[in-house]
Formats: C-alpha cells, sequence, structure tokens
C-alpha cells in the first residue's frame, strides 16, 4: 500500500469546470496545502459523456483513478451502468479487486455496506439524514473514520468551496491496512453516486 494512504487527514477539493463531464479532484494536507492525491476520471466513452449533461447523469458509469502526484496508480474506484442501487468496486493499483460498496435500499442520508474482495462485510458506511456527515462504523459501533464539507481547522478559509471534503481516518486505523484504502475511496463513491 502507498505511504499517502497512511495519513489521518485529508482535504479532498473538487475541480471546477464548466461543462464538465469527466469529474476531478486534488487531495491535498489540510495543514499545509500540499498535494497528497490527484483523482481522475479516465477512459470516459462518448455515450457516457453524452449523458452526463442529461437527467441519466447518476446512473452512468464512472471510473475514478487516483495517483500521486509523480503518476503513480494507486487506486482505482469503478461502477458500471447503475439503474437503481449502485455496486462500486475499488481496485488496488494492480488492478486487483480489495473491496465494494454495496448501496442498500430506503436508506436516509445514504447508506453502503462496505465489502472486502471476498464479499464479507467489513462494516458500514452511512450519512446522516440531517447534515452532509458520513461515518465508517463497524456493527459494534466503533467509528473507523468520517467524511463532511464541515471543517473548522487549519486553512479553513482556502477551504470555503461546494465540492470540497474532509476525510478524517481514526488513528486507532493501522497504516498498511487495506480498510486505508477504502476509505480513501469512499469519497470518490459519496460524490458520484449520491452527490452528482
Amino acid at each position: 500500500m502507498h505511504p499517502a494512504l497512511n495519513k489521518n487527514l485529508y482535504f479532498v477539493k473538487e475541480h471546477v469546470k464548466v461543462f464538465k463531464a469527466a469529474n476531478s479532484f486534488d487531495v491535498l494536507d489540510p495543514e499545509t496545502s500540499n498535494l497528497i492525491l490527484q483523482c481522475q476520471e479516465e477512459n470516459l466513452g462518448f455515450f457516457t459523456k453524452l449523458l452526463r449533461f442529461s437527467d441519466y447523469k447518476r446512473m452512468t458509469p464512472f471510473n475514478m483513478v487516483i495517483k500521486t502526484p509523480t503518476g503513480e496508480s494507486i487506486l482505482t474506484v469503478r461502477r458500471n451502468v447503475s439503474l437503481f442501487l449502485s455496486t462500486v468496486e475499488v481496485l488496488d493499483e494492480q488492478q486487483q479487486l480489495i473491496g465494494k460498496f454495496k448501496q442498500k435500499f430506503f436508506s436516509i442520508g445514504g447508506k453502503f455496506e462496505v465489502l472486502d474482495g471476498s464479499e464479507r462485510v467489513l462494516c458500514t458506511l452511512k450519512g446522516s439524514w440531517t447534515s452532509w456527515d458520513f461515518k465508517f462504523v463497524s456493527n459494534d459501533g466503533k467509528e473507523f473514520a468520517a467524511v463532511t464539507k464541515k471543517w473548522s481547522g487549519i486553512g479553513k478559509e482556502l477551504f470555503t468551496t461546494a465540492d470540497n471534503y474532509i476525510l478524517s481516518i481514526n488513528p486507532q486505523v493501522p497504516e498498511d491496512n487495506p480498510l486505508r484504502m477504502l476509505i480513501m475511496a469512499a469519497v470518490m463513491c459519496i460524490d458520484l453516486v449520491l452527490k452528482e
């Protein structure tokens, strides 16, 4: 696993573009504003790009590649066409499946089961219906990470646009734990499945 995934706090900033078909993000250190990772949708077909400008945007497939600033690919987050509920796959740098997010039906605020590569449930990613907060929670209620649009820390004045997120990982999640890869992928999953 790449060392960039061993931090506990990330600022995820969406690139603002007019008439964009593909999504892209920068992942920054919120304390220094240094670029840690770059996320870019790749290999979008003509019809997918066309449908991104229609009411069918939420159903379109995506293929988000997360890379280091030097261009080294470390994660891929992808989904095929989705009619009702999404299943999002997460692949490592070798393009091996490491886990999935399986969207749950009738969830207020948004909810996904987080599965490992063997389809075993690791935890739940669930949103709050009263605000834009998502948490990784185990079956026994332990919180592994949180994704939010709220920010009240260093550099707050720099991070005020609508599509920016803070990812906070519990320090108890060990370094090089594969769950960290799924937690980073979750930010893309939330934005592309629920917030687009």
